[in-house]
């Protein structure tokens, strides 16, 4: 009687780790319920609220977004080519409307050259300091000018090279020279007259 029992109680402690067990595997499908009414709890809820820019970049992705082609690679290629061919026939029948206008506007006048008018020339006055060289003159010029940060007068000289075609001015001559092209490394002035000839 006494091994009955035990053997009793084997079987009902196997059947009750049997049911243990099964517990897990059936727990879903009693959940399932549960999750489908927070499914549908879910689906009367408001959507999410959105900022206007996550708005406007989610329209604008839906709007943009590539043809998607679908099927084996057999049959994207062959959607693809007819995508293709499609836009080509839009593109040149564009063309074609843009030419015709181009053409119905009739002949269109070129651009007119570039009439460059001569700029007034600086002139400088100042005294001759050097006659040496020839055809060549050196003019020093006094310039005042307020001191940028302290704003008192301050005067400085500044020495010009000028060209002189008939050596004609000397040393403590008062003259005016005009500005011209280069005329060597140096030289970008040219003497005008002389005002006054040194005594």
């Amino acid at each position: 009687m006494a091994e009955d029992e035990n053997k009793n109680l084997e079987e009902n402690a196997v059947e009750e780790a049997a049911d243990d067990a099964a517990t897990p595997a059936d727990a879903p499908s009693e959940a399932a319920p549960a999750d489908a009414g927070g499914e549908a709890a879910e689906a009367s809820e408001p959507e999410e609220q959105l900022s206007p820019t996550e708005r406007r970049k989610r329209r604008r992705a839906g709007k943009n977004r590539r043809q998607r082609y679908t099927g084996t690679p057999a049959e994207r290629a062959a959607q693809r080519d007819a995508h293709r061919k499609k836009k080509a026939v839009q593109r040149r029948a564009y063309r074609l409307e843009q030419r015709a206008a181009h053409k119905a506007a009739g002949p269109r006048e070129g651009t007119p050259p570039v009439i460059k008018e001569p700029g007034v020339k600086k002139t400088q006055q100042g005294t001759v300091v050097s006659s040496k060289n020839d055809k060549t003159i050196i003019v020093a010029i006094e310039v005042m000018e307020a001191h940028r940060i302290y704003k008192k007068v301050v005067r400085h000289t500044k020495k010009l090279t000028a060209h002189d075609a008939k050596n004609d001015a000397n040393e403590g001559d008062v003259v005016r020279v005009v500005e011209s092209r280069p005329l060597s490394r140096t030289k970008r002035w040219r003497l005008v007259e002389i005002l006054e000839r040194a005594k």
